[in-house]
C-alpha cells in the first residue's frame, strides 16, 4: 500500500499547531541560539513542524523539554534523511562509550531513545517514511539497546558475581536475548513492548570470584538488570516496556532457563500459542552465534515434519479465546484485537507457516510481508488474496502508528475525545472522521472475510445433521445392530453392506484405533461420519471405501492428517473420487499420507507444470536446505517426485493430460530429480577428493554424463517406471585428482556413479526415488560401473551385440556436461548410421525378439501367430506377446539401423513416435502404415498406463486389440522380419 496522503490540516488543530510551535519557541529562548533558531528552517520544514505538533503531543513534550535535541537533529540532517542499516547502533555506540555507572546507561539509553522516537514518529507523520522504514527503525532501536545494554552491564556483572563457565564445554558463557513477536519480525510499531526470552547454553559455575554462582542464578540477577536498565520508568520515561510472560511456564517460571531446559520445556509441554509466538522468534542480543543454535533446536517444535492443520484448531481457539476478552472488555473498536483488526492477518499467515511450514521451507520467515509475498508464489492463496491482505494490514497498521504518535502510548483502541479523532483521520489523510472511519471499516470487513475463509470452522454455518455426519454418527459409535447397520448402509447404496460394516468394524476394533489418545480418537470420531456422508455419494461406495479405510488406518495415530480432511472438504471429495479411480493412488497416498497436501490446491493437482518450472521449482527447493544436510535433501527430492508423480496420475485420469503428456511429465520429472542428484553427488565427492582432471591437465566441469535407455531415453516413462542408465565421463582416468585425499579419475568417476545410485535407490520414510537398471552399460552387470567416452565408442565399435545398437536407438544424455553430451550424441551417430548387412541385421532382430517373446510372452502358440488366429480366452500382454509394443519398438529400431546411413535425420529423435515420423517423411514407410503403427502403439501404451494405475500388470483379456494385432504382425512382415 502506499504511504496515506497528507491532508490539509483542520481548522480545529490550528490551534494545536500555534500552541505547540509557541511552547517550543518559548523554550528555545533559553537557549543561546533563541527562539529565532526556528526561523532559519526552511519554509517546509517549519510547516511539517506545525503539522507534526498538531498531531503528536510526545514530540511537542520531548522538543519542549530539550529544544536543543530538536535543532541537532534538524542541523544533521536527520529529520529528513532514511537511516541506513547499522546507524542507529552506531550512534548509540558512541553514547555509550564513557557511560560511569547503571545511573548513568539508564539516562542516556533513554535520552537517545527518546530522540530517535521524535525522529521515528516526525518522519511518519510527515510521510517521509513509509511503515515498512518506520518498524524497522524501531525494531532496530530495540536490537541496539538491548544488545548494547546487556554488553555493558555483563563485565561489571562478572566483576562481582564472577565469569559463568560452562560445564561441558569450559568456556565462558553469555546470554542469548529472543526477541518475539513484531520485534522478532522486524515489525515494531510506534509505542510497542517487547516481548523477550532469556536462554544460556550450558549449566556450571561461575569462576574468578570466592562464592561462585550458579550459572542459572548469575543469568537470574544480569537479566533482572537488563530488565531495569530498559524498562523503568525514570524522570526522562522508559527505553521499552518489556514484557518476559513469553518464557516457559510464564510468570511463574524462572527468568532464564538453559538451552536444555528450552528444548526439554518445549518437547514435553509446548502449546500450540507458543509455537505460534516462536515462529517469529530471533536472537535480538547476547551471544548471536549460541543463538541461532538454540533456534535451530527449538525449530523441530514449531515447525512440524507432517501437515499440521490442527495448526488451524488452536489459532481458531486462540481467537475465541481473544474475541472472548475483547466482547468483555468492550474492545470491539480495537483495531488489533477486534474483528477484521491486525491480529487476525497475522491469524492467516502463520496458519500457513504452521501447517505447512515443515516441509515448505520457504514458509519459515518471520516477516509478515515477505509470508504475503510467499503464499501466491507456492500457490497457497491467490495473488488478489494476498495484496488485499497486505493493503488492509498496511492500512490498519498506519491507524495504529496514528493513535500511538499522539502520546507514545500502547494503545489500539480508536479514541472517543473529538479532538483526537480529529487527529487521527489527519494523520491517515482524510478530510473527516467519518471519511476515515468508513474506510477503516471497509478493511477490516475484507480481513475479517478472508480471516474466515482460511480459519472459521467449516461447520460453523452448517446445520447439525452436516457438523456431525448426521445419521453416520449412531452406526460409526457403534449405537446399532448390526442389522440396522446393514440396513442403512444398503439403503445409501452399498451393494455389499455386510461388507462394508466389517471394514468398519475392522478399523474401529484395530490396534491402531483402540490405543489412540483422547484428542485422536475425538478427531477420528468426528471424521469417519463425514467420510460416510461423502462416500455414499460416489457411485460405487463399496470400492471406495475399500480403498480410503486403509489409508485412514495408517493415519489414525497422526491425526493431524484427520483434521486436514476435515478442515477441508474439497480436498476429502477429490481423495475419494481419486482413489475410486485409481487404487495405485490410494496406495501411494495410504503409504505417504504427506501427499495428502497435494490435494488442498485442485489448480496445482490437475495442472503439473512443465519441464522449466519442475526443475525450477525443485532448485529451489533444495535450495532451502543446508548444503550438509543430505538426509533432508535426500526427503526433499522424494516427496517431490511423490508429489509431482501424484499430480501427473490425477491429471491423467481426469482427463487433462493426454497419454504422451504423461510420459512427458513424468521423463521431465526424472531428468529435474537426476539434475539435483547429480549436483549433489558432484558436489560431496569434490568436497571429499577434490575435482578431477582432463587429459589436458584442466579441471572438469563436470566431463560427466547420464544417458537415458529405454522408457526414459525414449520419453515414454509411465508409473512406477524405473530407469534404464548409463554412466559416461570423459576425464584422465590416472590424473589424481586436486584434493588433500586424492584419487584416480577412475576411482572418482566410478565413486560418483556410486553415489548417483545411492541418491536414488536409498529407502527412506519417503521410499526411494528410482529403482535403477545398469546393465545397458558395456560389457553389461560385468562392466564398469563407469565408461569413459572413448572406451564406450570402442565398446559400441567393436564389441557391442546388434541388441545393444537397437538400445542405443533410444539412448539420449538426460543431464551433465553439454561438451560430452555433443561427444556421445557424435559417437551415437556414428556407431547407429554404419553400413549394415540387411538379411544379417533382419535374422538378428528376429532372432532376438523370438527370444524374448518365448521367454517374456504369454504362451500362444506359434501356429496361431502366424496365422493371426488369436485365442480369445487366452490373456494377452500388452508389451510382450506377438503383436504388441516390442514389436513396434523392434520395427522402428530396425529401420533406424537399416536406413539412417542414408538417412542420418533418422536419428535425430529418440521416441517410436517421432522416427515413425520420420520414416513416413521420407517415404520409407506407407503414410497410412505409418500412422497405424503410431495410433496403435498409444493405444497400447494408453491401456498400459490404466493397467498401472489399477494396479494391474500389463495383460489384457484376449479378446482385446486383435485388429491391431494383426496390423502389427501384417507390417512386421511386409519389413522382412519374421
Amino acid at each position: 500500500m502506499s504511504l496515506p496522503a497528507l491532508a490539509a490540516l483542520p481548522p480545529s488543530l490550528v490551534l494545536l499547531a500555534e500552541r505547540g510551535e509557541q511552547s517550543l519557541r518559548q523554550a528555545l529562548s533559553e537557549l543561546e541560539q533563541g527562539a529565532a533558531a526556528l526561523d532559519q528552517w526552511p519554509p517546509a520544514r517549519l510547516e511539517t513542524l506545525r503539522r507534526v505538533a498538531a498531531a503528536s503531543d510526545f514530540v511537542v513534550q520531548q522538543a519542549v523539554r530539550d529544544p536543543q535535541m530538536l535543532l541537532d537533529l534538524a542541523a544533521s540532517g536527520m529529520l529528513e534523511q532514511s537511516l541506513v542499516p547499522g546507524d542507529l547502533r552506531s550512534k548509540l555506540q558512541d553514547k555509550l562509550a564513557d557511560c560511569a555507572d547503571e545511573n548513568d546507561l539508564a539516562q542516556r539509553l533513554r535520552r537517545f531513545r527518546n530522540r530517535q522516537q521524535l525522529r521515528i514518529i516526525w518522519r511518519d507523520i510527515s510521510r517521509q517514511a513509509d511503515l515498512v522504514e518506520t518498524c524497522r527503525d524501531l525494531s532496530e532501536l530495540a536490537d541496539a539497546c538491548i544488545d548494547l545494554a546487556y554488553h555493558w552491564l555483563y563485565p561489571q556483572h562478572c566483576a562481582q558475581f564472577g565469569t559463568p563457565i560452562g560445564r561441558r564445554s569450559g568456556e565462558a558463557q553469555h546470554l542469548v536475548i529472543l526477541g518475539m513477536g513484531k520485534l522478532g519480525a522486524h515489525e515494531l510499531n510506534l509505542s510497542s513492548d517487547i516481548d523477550l526470552i532469556f536462554g544460556y547454553p550450558e549449566g556450571g559455575e561461575t569462576e574468578g570470584v570466592k562464592r561462585p554462582l550458579d550459572n542459572q542464578e548469575f543469568f537470574i540477577r544480569l537479566g533482572q538488570k537488563l530488565i531495569k536498565a530498559l524498562d523503568v520508568i525514570t524522570v526522562d520515561g522508559f527505553v521499552f516496556r518489556t514484557d518476559m510472560r513469553l518464557r516457559p511456564y510464564g510468570s511463574s517460571g524462572p527468568l532464564v532457563f538453559s538451552f536444555n531446559a528450552l528444548e526439554q520445556y518445549y518437547q514435553d509441554q509446548g502449546r500450540d500459542w507458543e509455537r505460534y509466538a516462536m515462529i517469529k522468534a530471533r536472537v535480538v542480543g547476547g551471544d548471536q552465534q549460541a543463538g541461532e543454535q538454540l533456534l535451530k533446536m527449538l525449530r523441530p517444535f514449531v515447525y512440524r515434519r507432517y501437515l499440521d492443520f490442527s495448526a488451524i484448531e488452536a489459532l481458531r481457539s486462540m481467537k475465541q479465546l481473544i474475541q472472548q476478552e475483547v466482547r468483555r472488555k468492550g474492545m470491539a473498536a480495537n483495531i488489533k484485537l477486534g474483528a477484521g483488526g491486525i491480529r487476525e492477518v497475522e491469524f492467516i499467515a502463520q496458519a500457513f507457516q504452521l501447517i505447512h511450514g515443515g516441509r515448505d521451507l520457504s514458509l519459515q520467515k518471520r516477516s509478515l510481508f515477505r509470508i504475503l509475498k510467499t503464499l501466491p508464489e507456492q500457490g497457497y492463496l491467490p495473488a488478489a488474496v494476498t495484496d488485499e491482505l497486505r493493503e488492509g494490514y498496511c492500512f490498519l497498521r498506519y491507524v495504529e502508528h496514528a493513535l500511538q504518535a499522539i502520546d507514545d502510548r500502547q494503545t489500539q483502541m480508536l479514541p472517543d475525545s473529538e479532538q483526537d479523532r480529529v487527529r487521527v483521520a489527519f494523520i491517515m489523510g482524510f478530510d473527516s472522521w467519518e471519511a476515515f472511519h468508513e474506510r477503516l471499516m471497509y478493511w477490516r470487513g475484507r480481513v475479517d472475510w478472508h480471516f474466515r475463509q482460511v480459519i472459521a470452522d467449516p461447520d460453523e454455518d452448517a446445520e447439525e445433521e452436516e457438523i456431525v455426519g448426521g445419521e453416520w454418527l449412531p452406526l460409526w459409535e457403534d449405537m446399532q445392530d448390526e442389522e440396522g447397520a446393514c440396513r442403512q448402509l444398503a439403503d445409501a447404496g452399498f451393494v455389499d453392506a455386510q461388507s462394508a460394516w466389517q471394514r468398519l468394524l475392522g478399523l474401529r476394533n484395530s490396534n491402531q484405533v483402540r490405543t489412540m489418545q483422547r484428542l485422536g480418537r475425538e478427531r477420528l470420531d468426528a471424521f469417519i461420519p463425514r467420510l460416510l456422508a461423502k462416500t455414499v455419494e460416489q457411485s460405487n461406495p463399496d470400492l471406495v471405501l475399500e480403498r480410503v479405510l486403509p489409508l485412514i488406518e495408517a493415519v489414525a495415530r497422526r491425526s493431524a492428517y484427520l483434521v486436514l480432511l476435515t478442515e477441508n472438504p474439497n480436498a476429502l471429495e477429490r481423495l475419494l473420487t481419486l482413489c475410486a479411480a485409481s487404487p495405485w493412488i490410494a496406495e501411494q497416498i495410504a503409504r505417504f499420507p504427506l501427499l495428502l497436501d497435494e490435494l488442498l490446491n485442485e489448480g496445482r493437482l490437475f495442472n503439473p507444470p512443465h519441464a522449466p518450472e519442475l526443475a525450477a521449482e525443485l532448485r529451489e527447493r533444495l535450495m532451502r536446505i543446508p548444503e550438509e544436510d543430505l538426509e533432508q535433501q535426500m526427503e526433499a527430492l522424494r516427496h517431490f517426485k511423490l508429489a509431482h508423480g501424484l499430480r501427473v496420475a490425477a491429471s491423467e485420469i481426469a482427463g487433462s493430460l493426454p497419454l504422451m503428456k504423461v510420459s512427458d511429465y513424468l521423463t521431465w520429472l526424472a531428468e529435474a530429480i537426476l539434475q539435483q542428484v547429480l549436483e549433489l553427488a558432484w558436489r560431496h565427492m569434490v568436497g571429499k577428493y577434490g575435482t578431477p582432471r582432463r587429459a589436458d591437465g584442466s579441471l572438469c566441469d563436470p566431463d560427466f554424463i547420464i544417458v537415458g535407455y529405454g522408457k526414459v531415453g525414449g520419453i515414454e516413462l509411465g508409473p512406477g517406471s524405473d530407469l534404464d542408465l548409463v554412466f559416461i565421463h570423459d576425464g584422465d582416468p590416472q590424473a589424481e585428482t586436486d584434493g588433500a585425499k586424492s584419487i584416480d579419475g577412475a576411482q572418482f568417476f566410478n565413486r560418483l556413479g556410486q553415489r548417483i545410485i545411492h541418491l536414488l535407490t536409498t529407502q527412506t520414510n519417503s521410499g526411494q526415488l528410482y529403482e535403477v537398471d545398469m546393465r545397458l552399460r558395456p560389457s553389461g552387470a560385468a562392466g564398469l560401473l563407469v565408461s569413459s567416452l572413448g572406451a564406450f565408442e570402442r565398446y559400441q565399435q567393436n564389441e557391442a551385440w546388434t541388441w545393444e545398437h537397437q538400445a542405443l536407438v533410444r539412448a539420449r544424455v538426460l543431464v551433465g556436461s553439454a561438451r560430452v553430451g555433443a561427444a556421445f550424441a557424435a559417437v551415437r551417430a556414428q556407431v547407429l548410421g554404419r553400413p549394415r548387412d540387411l538379411d544379417k541385421l533382419r535374422l538378428e532382430v528376429s532372432e532376438m525378439r523370438a527370444k524374448m517373446r518365448d521367454n517374456l510372452g504369454t504362451k500362444q502358440t506359434a501356429a496361431g501367430t502366424a496365422a493371426n488366429a488369436f485365442d480369445a480366452s487366452a490373456a494377452y500382454d500388452l508389451k510382450q506377446d506377438a503383436g504388441g509394443i516390442v514389436d513396434i519398438e523392434f520395427m522402428v529400431q530396425y529401420a533406424a539401423l537399416a536406413w539412417s546411413q542414408r538417412y542420418p535425420e533418422l536419428l535425430e529423435f529418440t521416441d517410436n513416435i517421432r522416427i515413425l515420423e520420420g520414416l513416413e517423411r521420407l517415404g520409407l514407410l506407407p503414410g497410412e502404415d505409418a500412422r497405424l503403427l503410431q495410433d496403435i502403439y498409444k493405444a497400447y501404451r494408453s491401456a498400459a498406463h490404466r493397467q498401472a494405475l489399477q494396479k494391474l500388470p500389463g495383460v489384457v483379456s484376449g479378446e482385446q486389440f486383435h485388429s491391431e494385432r494383426q496390423t502389427v504382425l501384417r507390417l512386421w512382415r511386409e519389413l522382412g522380419l519374421n
